[in-house]
């Protein structure tokens, strides 16, 4: 079975992983800290239902803890998703995060997709999206919430992001017409302005809306695998438990995200960061003649623009010198010539900079 998601570094040797989408920064000292400590006593069981952390995430979003749910990753709560609800019908945006679509075939799931417009750069257009599904969702109308809507925002590869008064228009029209939205929101924090574009202060007034959250990214902390969601849909939530396996989260993920939410210096500091090597990435791989997305996430979308680059030859020329891209061939509307790259601290831009212009050469 053929592995595309980023952070492939067991199968092949590979010095400079570019391919997920992680914090630059590393996991914050905090949560180190409690990784260290969990080992103390790792003998215990997990608490299954996440209470403590749950307690602190429902304060953080002034949500009720009944309306919270974590997993191990969000990944695990898609699935949870899909096969909970028995869904039948999902709609997505095309490209957007393959994780859904392998949800959504794994249950089954008859999928439409909605195709985003290279001529924009790819940034979704709600009122086109809901023109789209208008369109055809009176022939799949089905029984509520058996029909789901995946937003990722910012979305996955091309880091753009919608505003919540757009995205407030898509799930009135989703609610009217009995679809669940689901907002993903993992790469979120990583906005310069968060705040904007988060849909949990809607959560009350989109009762069947869901929305995604994650640690992986934004704390540095994909390989313990925590993540959460929030909607006021306790049926849902309920469903989601029913298929679930006993203890979802770790021990040790559970005590780092408790430790993780105290880290907001260290968020200030990645948003920083992040912003200034998006900067100097995006501008190198333009002067080597790169398309390249106006991403507004810790990640950048770009294109390789010569004759019979569909076949991934740049991403197989990286893998020989030890560099891993993420290949994109895997995002429906994109091919081989598409690739998604992390934004790291400066060195490591450098880095690749550096091994892209001895591979691809700057263009006249």
């Amino acid at each position: 079975m053929e592995f595309y998601h980023g952070g492939d570094i067991y199968s092949q040797e590979i010095l400079w992983d570019h391919s997920v989408n992680s914090n630059p920064l590393g996991a914050p000292e905090g949560v180190k800290e409690a990784v260290r400590k969990s080992a103390q006593i790792c003998e215990r069981y997990p608490d299954s239902r996440c209470r403590s952390l749950t307690r602190k995430l429902a304060e953080r979003h002034r949500v009720p803890e009944d309306a919270v749910l974590c997993g191990n990753g969000a990944a695990d709560l898609l699935f949870q998703m899909v096969f909970g609800e028995r869904l039948r019908k999902g709609w997505l945006l095309a490209p957007t995060f393959s994780g859904y679509e392998q949800a959504l075939t794994g249950g089954g799931v008859e999928i439409s997709y909605l195709a985003l417009r290279k001529e924009e750069d790819l940034q979704p257009d709600v009122h086109r999206l809901i023109g789209q599904m208008s369109a055809g969702w009176q022939d799949h109308r089905l029984l509520r919430q058996q029909s789901s809507l995946f937003f990722c925002n910012p979305n996955n590869p091309t880091g753009l992001a919608v505003e919540r008064r757009e995205v407030a228009e898509l799930a009135a029209f989703a609610e009217g017409a009995g679809i669940r939205l689901i907002v993903d929101e993992c790469f979120l924090d990583f906005l310069e302005d968060p705040e904007r574009y988060s849909m949990v202060p809607e959560l009350e007034r989109f009762p069947h809306m869901v929305v995604l959250k994650a640690f992986t990214k934004i704390y540095g902390m994909a390989g313990l695998r925590l993540g959460y969601c929030l909607t006021m849909d306790r049926q849902l939530l309920k469903a989601m438990e029913r298929v679930r396996q006993p203890w979802p989260v770790s021990l040790t993920a559970q005590m780092a995200g408790e430790a993780a939410l105290k880290e907001e210096a260290y968020r200030i500091k990645t948003r920083q960061v992040v912003r200034e090597g998006r900067e100097q990435l995006a501008q190198g791989l333009k002067a080597l003649g790169f398309w390249v997305c106006p991403s507004q996430a810790n990640y950048l979308l770009f294109k390789d623009l010569r004759p019979g680059a569909e076949d991934g030859r740049l991403g197989k020329a990286c893998l020989e010198q030890k560099l891993l891209l993420r290949s994109c061939q895997d995002y429906h509307g994109l091919d081989g010539s598409y690739y998604r790259t992390c934004v790291g601290q400066k060195e490591d831009n450098d880095r690749l900079l550096a091994m892209l212009e001895r591979l691809y050469g700057p263009q006249s």
